[in-house]
């Protein structure tokens, strides 16, 4: 039987609705917040919802949205997906002042054509001594340019990684001029950020207040870039971000640990940090996170049934 959302169907969701009014003018008038969809499939329930909250809360704010296209998977992303994205958010009366389809100061606005951005930032890292080439764990490759996830395989990016292709030093360093003649791109190589492990990376969510994770404990050496040169989620999310002046990222609390490694790859690169907003998750009635895999509660099939808006989004 297909699961219809309605009230009583189970989904848990925070849907929180704001006065412009408590909001700061000069906080209303720069704020710049962002959409991010992954074209690898329909938009399901979990994302609209937290896509329009990140609506509303630019909305409250008089800012500015933008929604990129982070279609950086080049075996799953599909411009179908794009496309049919698009028209699921505008039928959730979901709009967007910068994107793919309506252009602005910032683009392009798809992930695929920003290749050179993210070049620019590995260079910036391999030239600090930042990062190291990695010839190990392949599902830990193809997963990296996805946004990872928490609660598969232990932690958002699966097990922590145990640090086999580190380089043994306990300070980091600028490579020597061997290792620069070896490696002028990242092709060929997946490369990890060396996080200091020890050091406590605290910041203040937006809903689940004041956070700490350590580096070494609660995450590991991450993937920047992928073998088959592709830029892995973490450094694309930080460079977009950043050059596309977001001031703050909603997105939904299955990425909390991931901004813990973002705000190093902040600090390495010398941008400033924008403000964190993390929205609970909607569940399943197994209390399992709703993903893709859940064709029956996509949003373009619930339109098929008949299904509103304000239902999708739990109004």
């Amino acid at each position: 039987m297909r699961p219809v959302l309605r009230p009583s169907a189970g989904f848990r969701i925070f849907s929180p609705r704001f006065s412009p009014a408590a909001i700061p003018y000069t906080e209303r008038v720069s704020y710049r917040g962002r959409i991010a969809p992954s074209p690898t499939g329909y938009l399901h329930v979990g994302h609209a919802r937290t896509f329009y909250t990140a609506f509303e809360r630019c909305r409250a704010r008089g800012g500015t949205l933008v929604l990129r296209d982070e279609d950086l998977d080049p075996e799953r992303s599909r411009e179908e997906y794009s496309r049919a994205v698009m028209q699921d958010l505008h039928w959730l009366g979901i709009r967007w002042d910068e994107g793919p389809d309506v252009g602005g100061p910032h683009a392009p606005y798809a992930q695929s054509e920003r290749r050179e951005l993210y070049l620019a930032a590995w260079e910036r890292l391999y030239t600090a001594g930042l990062i190291y080439p990695c010839t190990c764990s392949r599902r830990d490759l193809m997963r990296a340019a996805q946004a990872p996830h928490e609660g598969e395989g232990g932690g958002d990016e699966g097990p922590m990684y145990p640090g086999t292709c580190r380089p043994p030093r306990t300070l980091r360093s600028r490579p020597g001029m061997e290792e620069e003649r070896r490696y002028r791109s990242p092709a060929g190589a997946n490369w990890r950020f060396q996080v200091p492990d020890g050091e406590a990376t605290p910041f203040t969510d937006g809903y689940f207040g004041p956070q700490r994770l350590v580096a070494g404990q609660d995450f590991g050496d991450f993937l920047v870039w992928r073998r088959d040169d592709v830029p892995a989620y973490q450094l694309a999310v930080v460079v977009d971000d950043h050059e596309m002046e977001i001031t703050e990222v909603v997105r939904g609390r299955d990425l909390l640990v991931s901004t813990a490694r973002q705000i190093l790859l902040y600090r390495a690169l010398g941008y400033p940090e924008p403000a964190w907003y993390h929205c609970p998750l909607v569940l399943d009635n197994e209390g399992r996170r709703l993903a893709k895999r859940h064709d029956a509660l996509a949003v373009r099939t619930l339109r098929q049934q008949g299904v509103t808006p304000a239902e999708v989004l739990g109004r």
